[in-house]
């Protein structure tokens, strides 16, 4: 089963990815509350795919998204985020997201194209 670290500031989001995510039939191994935390627990947990916030306390994810690239270079990380942040979104691209949905309502559609990652074990 392909394993999930969700990392956002909001629980109601949170919440929201961890139950798409499980009905999907993925395993969500952890949750982590801003960059920081997710890097902590990227580390102890080791899941194959990270969702990712950009707009975090601490450790924003835009940052997160280069210190678990460092850790691990072949990560897979999706990005998503609030519509509205064009800015944000080119730099976690640049920076070695493998994704990024735009709106936590089009979140479906990236974990598909996560699945697809994950089975075609290449990053993007």
């Amino acid at each position: 089963m392909v394993t999930v670290l969700i990392v956002d500031d909001s629980r109601t989001s949170r919440r929201f990815l961890r139950n798409m995510l499980t009905e999907a039939g993925y395993e969500v191994v952890a949750e982590a509350v801003d960059g920081e935390d997710g890097m902590k627990k990227y580390e102890e947990f080791k899941p194959d795919i990270v969702t990712m916030d950009i707009t975090m306390p601490k450790l924003d994810g835009i940052d997160a998204v280069s210190e678990i690239l460092k850790i691990n270079p072949a990560a897979k990380i999706v990005m998503v985020t609030a519509a509205g942040q064009k800015t944000n979104i080119e730099e976690a691209l640049k920076r070695g997201a493998a994704d990024l949905s735009k709106s936590r309502l089009r979140a479906v559609q990236s974990y598909l194209y996560s699945k697809r990652l994950w089975e075609n074990n290449k990053a993007v």
